[in-house]
């Protein structure tokens, strides 16, 4: 700091004291000498302040260290300004933060939070500086240190950056789904690991490639009589299974174009459908959940699941593969296992029929399920204990539910009465966005191989993408001095 910066302040003090001299005699008392800033009870002042140092009316601090106790005394005003923190940018924000920290000391606080006016008569104070604060006990000691800054910023700059994720609130892509019923009970959409999406629209299956934006049909059943009702990829995404309003399952290979299996066994219309590897189980309008092995032939059943007493209409598997979520009309959430065909569990609270249903892919046994227009709620479920963990009451149709595969977010896509889309903030359930757009109830929804973007279709006849999830870490791979056969240099 410059010495003259530094000596303004006593500068001020003694014109302001050769003014007092002048218009008084010589018998005038110290008190009445003293400036106004002075008059103040010197009880505020530190024991080593200048008024009470002998030999002068002038202070030159000690400049040992560069390391100055400064307070500065801010009005309400100023202190409400620095609180306006609405709209900065991340490098303001950090700029804000260490100008505090510098200046009125709020020790690496968030902006504006517990900072109160420092009360004192001086603009400036000065100090010795104490053992801790120089640092004298440490190895890194500040009197060596070349930083206008003080330790707590640097810190506070070499700390990790958090990022400010910015959720675009309209599409970047929509298209048109003619003929894309809107029906509560029916699963229409999927996304499959080789970025093609499957979708039913009345009795014909469309694949749409996101790479290359190309369009074709797949099957067409019976026009006004038969229809699609589900839509499902297996994990390797060669494979497609259709289920139609018949009960009867279809299986096609997408690398030949061709229909390889049909699989009866249900009495009514397919709503659900789940792959579990070779496995693939189906929910129906009959009650039933059939689990089928696609290595056997097609007309042996590995498993029956009987205890929904309506339509089942949500189906998913965990992502160990030990367990089945169901979810059905009869308000009841069912959690399978392969051993028994009786349900492991059992969860009751909801009030309307279950459609949206997803397991965690980042904690494992947690469970997430959500309730129709009667009911208007997530929940979610200690599936290894069996105990419910907590409510949110979204306000509307809950009709999907999907998790991040990168961070503990998830999304749920909502019908009457704002046919919104939600983005929550998972254990807390904060709502970082709503996202608006759809003019029906949006019924359908799936996700990409990276996570970042999903679709959403509903009865407004139209698919729409959103870029809603953060990208995937980048995965540095270690590689050893010793391993010579792996790379060249």
């Amino acid at each position: 700091m410059p010495r003259n910066d530094t000596l303004e302040p006593m500068e001020t003090e003694r014109n302001s004291t050769d003014d007092n001299l002048s218009s008084s005699s010589n018998s005038v008392t110290p008190t009445a000498m003293m400036s106004p800033l002075q008059r103040t009870p010197t009880k505020n002042f530190p024991q080593n302040s200048p008024s009470k140092r002998a030999g002068g009316d002038r202070f030159i601090p000690r400049r040992d260290f560069h390391n100055w106790e400064t307070k500065l005394a801010m009005s309400f005003e100023t202190k409400s300004a620095f609180r306006k923190d609405e709209g900065l940018s991340p490098t303001e924000r950090t700029y804000t933060k260490i100008l505090r920290n510098e200046i009125i000391n709020t020790e690496n606080k968030d902006c504006g939070e517990n900072v109160s006016p420092v009360n004192s008569t001086r603009i400036f104070q000065y100090s010795s500086p104490t053992k801790e604060q120089t640092g004298l006990d440490t190895a890194t000691s500040q009197r060596y240190s070349l930083s206008p800054i003080s330790r707590k910023s640097q810190a506070l700059l070499q700390s990790p950056k958090r990022e400010f994720r910015k959720i675009p609130r309209i599409p970047f892509k929509v298209l048109d789904a003619p003929d894309l019923q809107d029906d509560f009970y029916l699963n229409l959409l999927d996304w499959s690991s080789q970025n093609v999406i499957g979708v039913g629209l009345g009795s014909c299956v469309y694949l749409w490639s996101a790479a290359t934006s190309q369009v074709s049909r797949l099957c067409e059943l019976e026009p006004n009589i038969n229809t699609i009702t589900s839509v499902s990829w297996n994990k390797k995404g060669n494979l497609i299974a259709v289920g139609t309003s018949y009960g009867y399952t279809h299986i096609w290979d997408i690398s030949y174009m061709k229909k390889i299996n049909v699989l009866p066994g249900h009495s009514a219309r397919i709503g659900a459908l789940a792959w579990n590897e070779d496995f693939l189980a189906s929910g129906s309008r009959d009650r039933l959940i059939l689990m089928r092995d696609m290595r056997a032939p097609r007309d042996i059943i590995q498993r029956r699941y009987v205890g929904h007493r309506q339509e089942v209409c949500g189906l998913k598997w965990s992502t160990d593969g030990r367990y089945l979520a169901s979810g059905g009309n009869d308000n009841r959430v069912y959690v399978w296992n392969l051993s028994s065909s009786s349900p492991f569990q059992s969860y009751t609270s909801h009030t309307a029929a279950v459609k949206a249903i997803a397991w965690s892919p980042h904690q494992h046994g947690l469970l997430a399920s959500g309730g129709g227009t009667a009911d208007r709620s997530i929940r979610f479920w200690n599936t290894l204990t069996g105990q419910p963990l907590q409510v949110v009451d979204t306000g509307s149709q809950v009709c999907n539910i999907v998790w991040s595969k990168n961070s503990s977010e998830l999304v749920s896509t909502h019908g009457y009465t704002q046919n919104q889309i939600s983005i929550w903030n998972y254990p807390n359930m904060t709502q970082i966005a709503k996202l608006m757009g759809h003019t029906h109830r949006v019924l359908y929804i799936a996700m990409s191989p990276s996570g970042e973007t999903i679709v959403t279709g509903a009865g407004d006849e139209t698919l729409r993408f959103w870029n809603v999830f953060s990208k995937p870490p980048s995965l540095k791979v270690k590689r050893s001095l010793l391993d010579l056969y792996t790379h060249i240099r």
